[in-house]
């Protein structure tokens, strides 16, 4: 059974590998779109096969919703071919504008927004996000938190803006304002949580939310900071996830009370819980507080506004993070006490670590990239 399972679970990631290289190596739309689609599949076996105990209804919300959201792209992508006899993702840049109809041109928009925002997930398309990430396995997290909702922001950088950039200049106040909102409800929401990986579920479509703001703002800097922010975000979540997976594994609990005085008895995960957390607030010296600040950066350049209110967001994030490391790495130890991380489990945490430093001092080492 074991064997089985193990078997079954290591196909299942290594096909979502397969998908996720095809997906970001995509030149045209029809291949981009199925990729996008079939990434759902291996993370709904992920999920539904084992995850926790409400994983079979976690695994169909992250379905459907990614489903239903991604029937307006198809249905865009048959058009379009129709009409223009190509889906090459850079002829379209050229072709769009000039041939579709306008009224066509903001029904695309519309369905591609819907379908890259339902994936990223932005607000109010976010509820299946929590949910997923708490009945997921550790592995599952990470995957999710690391790639899978980069996918939805990756489709707008490549696909929604150079299709149709006037249009997105057009409706980027409705999308400032979604992220705007993201940032700051996930943010008081994450505040309320007692379930440390659900608290880190709603922190990630606050931070997504800064992606899409960093987007919309139509600067280099915010295009920067957006890529910057969903690679460093990537590093980040997944350390964060790797940690709580410990907990649990030891603890048998992921609830916040149920934790405390960690880095008296585990010292390695307490550091390494301590440091992803500083870089999730965006302290200076980390891979967080590069993206963050070019995406905030290239927002005020473009609207105080929302810039302000993406901000508060950030001071909210740091306001949950630091209460989630008080409350259980320090202090006296009176709930759980267990043994530190082992080898196998100090490997990915610690490369995540250094990853998120080198980024943190030498940003240029990406940025230079992005040109």
């Amino acid at each position: 059974m074991a064997k089985d399972r193990s078997s079954g679970y290591l196909s299942m990631l290594f096909l979502l590998e397969f998908v996720l290289a095809v997906f970001f190596l995509a030149t045209d739309l029809l291949t981009f779109y199925i990729m996008f689609e079939l990434s759902l599949v291996p993370i709904f076996f992920i999920i539904g096969l084992w995850g926790g105990k409400k994983r079979v209804h976690a695994a169909f919300k992250i379905f459907l919703y990614t489903l239903f959201g991604s029937v307006g792209f198809l249905i865009s992508i048959l058009y379009l071919f129709m009409e223009l006899g190509t889906l090459e993702i850079s002829s379209l840049m050229y072709l769009v504008e000039e041939t579709i109809p306008v009224a066509a041109q903001k029904l695309i928009w519309i369905a591609l927004f819907l379908a890259f925002a339902v994936k990223i997930p932005m607000f109010p398309f976010h509820t299946w996000l929590p949910d997923a990430h708490v009945q997921a396995p550790t592995e599952g997290s990470v995957i999710l938190a690391g790639v899978l909702i980069k996918l939805g922001a990756y489709g707008m950088l490549k696909v929604l803006l150079p299709i149709l950039p006037s249009l997105s200049r057009e409706f980027s106040t409705l999308a400032l304002s979604l992220s705007a909102i993201a940032v700051i409800y996930t943010s008081l929401v994450a505040l309320a949580q007692t379930d440390m990986k659900k608290l880190i579920a709603y922190s990630s479509i606050a931070h997504m939310g800064i992606v899409t703001a960093g987007l919309f703002a139509f600067n280099i800097e915010g295009y920067k900071g957006a890529v910057f922010q969903m690679v460093s975000h990537g590093l980040v979540s997944s350390g964060l996830f790797f940690c709580i997976g410990s907990i649990y594994n030891r603890s048998g609990t992921r609830q916040i009370a149920d934790h405390s005085g960690i880095m008296n008895f585990a010292p390695k995960l307490g550091f390494a819980f301590v440091l992803f957390s500083l870089a999730a607030i965006g302290l200076p010296g980390t891979a967080g507080f590069v993206g963050e600040f070019l995406a905030l950066a290239g927002l005020f350049r473009s609207t105080e506004v929302f810039a302000i209110l993406c901000t508060t967001g950030v001071v909210l994030g740091a306001c949950y993070m630091l209460y989630l490391c008080k409350r259980i790495i320090w202090g006296s130890p009176t709930g759980n006490i267990f043994q530190d991380i082992e080898l196998h489990e100090a490997i990915p945490i610690f490369t995540l670590t250094i990853l998120i430093m080198i980024l943190g001092l030498y940003p240029n080492l990406l940025l230079n990239f992005l040109r």
